[in-house]
């Protein structure tokens, strides 16, 4: 099985008049591919999915798959729900476009038990024969997938290969990789990524990757090649952005950034998010200024 590591980028979803800006979506996907980047991520938290209709979440797929076809860049794309009958049907939709793989989050909401984690992944993985990753955020879904049921789920699933561990622990990520060196497990949070990397990660998911690709890029092919410091310096030097990046939920300010740099035509978001405020608006554009942010 082909699996997606490496370097990705969660794409935000651009809007314009209150719709999907499908040309600077393509735009956004083209700037990746130029970039480095081995595979995008639509429609993840960063691609406010969870207000997108089904019939948006899946074209921004369609569209991914479309940009990046006879590239290198691979699609890692979003296919999660607290329901699970909702998201075997994105994630067959998925597998019907063409993606390389999908990531799902955990139940978001209804907090189901681990038995309960482990019967969705298990219910989504069956549905589809394409790689599968978890996603494992706490702090958004109020659930968190245990290492013991990631381990369970990687043993018992055949195409259940990784986990984009966003819970900010270095700990769960070395105790994930001491128990199965073979489990993919991808960096879900920018400041941390050459820390995952380090300790045996195999990528990252970025959301300052969408402003920055060519950095983040390097980053991750620097680490996996085992040069850690020259890792470790570009990590250091995109701490103060990835910091502000977060300074209000993601992805108002990583919004507000492509916007301030150009890259989108109107920043536009779907309630209940909004724009970040004035004074972290003026943050965002004076740490900006440290970096040079290539066009397309």
């Amino acid at each position: 099985m082909n699996y997606v590591t490496g370097a990705t980028t969660a794409l935000i979803t651009p809007f314009k008049n209150g719709q999907l800006d499908e040309a600077t979506y393509a735009k956004l996907i083209q700037r990746q591919i130029h970039n480095g980047i081995d595979a995008i991520c639509p429609v993840g938290t960063t691609g406010e999915s969870a207000t997108l209709s089904h019939d948006e979440h899946k074209r921004c797929i369609e569209i991914a798959v479309e940009v990046t076809r006879g590239t290198h860049v691979k699609v890692l794309a979003g296919a999660g729900s607290n329901a699970t009958h909702e998201a075997i049907d994105i994630a067959k939709h998925a597998q019907k476009a063409g993606v390389d793989a999908i990531f799902s989050v955990s139940p978001y909401y209804n907090k189901p038990s681990q038995e309960g984690l482990y019967q969705h992944y298990k219910a989504i993985a069956n549905s589809v024969e394409i790689p599968v990753m978890l996603y494992n955020v706490p702090g958004r879904t109020g659930v968190d997938i245990v290492a013991d049921t990631v381990i369970r789920l990687f043993d018992d699933v055949h195409n259940i290969y990784g986990i984009k561990e966003a819970t900010g622990s270095i700990e769960r990520s070395i105790e994930l990789l001491s128990r199965r060196p073979e489990l993919k497990v991808f960096s879900g949070d920018d400041a941390i990524d050459y820390a995952i990397l380090s300790t045996g990660g195999a990528g990252i998911t970025s959301v300052t990757a969408n402003l920055l690709p060519d950095i983040k890029s390097k980053l991750v092919h620097e680490a996996l090649a085992g040069n850690f410091q020259a890792s470790k310096k570009l990590n250091d030097e995109l701490y103060p952005i990835n910091k502000v990046l977060f300074c209000e939920s993601n992805p108002m300010p990583i919004k507000a950034a492509m916007y301030i740099a150009g890259l989108i035509e109107t920043l536009e978001y779907r309630l209940p998010l909004v724009a970040p405020n004035s004074a972290n608006m003026k943050r965002i554009e004076l740490v900006m200024k440290n970096y040079k942010i290539v066009g397309v």
